[in-house]
Parts: C-alpha cells; structure tokens; sequence
C-alpha cells in the first residue's frame, strides 16, 4: 500500500505528525472492521453525526446502526472477499483534523480488483477519540 504524506512539509509540527498516525490508524481500524463484516466496530471508528457526500446527495447519519441488515450479504453476492488499500494520502493536516485521498479495491477471494474507488475521507479528533467524520465518493 502506498502512504504519502504531501501535505506534510518539514516544517509540520509534532502534533501535525501525530495527528496524522492517530487518522491512519483509525482508517485502518475501520477497514480491518468492514472486512470482519462487523457493522458494530465500523460505527465505533466514526463520529456522529457522520456525513457522507455520494455523488451529488448528502447523507447524515445521526447515530450508529445504519448500515442496513443485508449490507455484507448483499456486498458478498458481488463477489467481494475483502477491501484493500492502494494509497493513502494526506492532503491537509492540522493537529485535530486529516483529510485523507484513500484509494481502496474491492477484491474477491482470489484477491483480484473487482472495483477501485477514490475517496475524500476526514478525520477529527473529537471528545479525546479520532473517528471518521466525512465521507465523499
């Protein structure tokens, strides 16, 4: 998986570096959840409300529990095993909050790319906990 970080000049401070690990590692945490298939611990690594820009419509998700019962059945009758990062990268950086460029695919059991798909995720530090805060795709 390629991570850059161009947002991060020499310059950026340590929090900047730090806030930065905490947002990678959150992401992480959600994908390795999504892959378990565990709606439960995806909500867990997101902020409420949780917004998300699916084209051209905006989707607020007030609380936890909106991924609909078949969303993993429905997923695997496409054929999908598991996602994967291709890059991650940080496009803006501050102490409390990292937009992040993420590209995944969605791979079957073989691990061949069924999809690829370009997001604009956001980050924030938010009552002491980094969660997911923004979506767009």
């Amino acid at each position: 998986m390629f991570v850059e970080l161009a947002a991060l000049d020499e310059g950026a401070t340590e929090a900047t570096r730090e806030a930065v690990r905490q947002a990678l590692a959150c992401i992480d945490a959600f994908t390795e959840r999504f892959n378990a298939r565990d709606a439960e611990g995806m909500d867990a690594q997101l902020h409420f409300p949780h917004v998300i820009l699916a084209g051209e419509t905006l989707v607020v998700w007030d609380g936890p529990g909106r991924h609909g019962e078949s969303f993993f059945h429905d997923l695997s009758a496409t054929g999908w095993h598991r996602t994967r990062y291709r890059r991650q990268e940080v496009v803006l950086a501050t102490p409390t909050k990292v937009h992040l460029l993420v590209e995944y695919s969605r791979d079957d059991a073989a691990g061949v790319p069924l999809s690829v798909h370009r997001n604009l995720w956001i980050v924030t530090l938010d009552g002491g906990r980094w969660g997911l805060k923004q979506r767009s795709h």
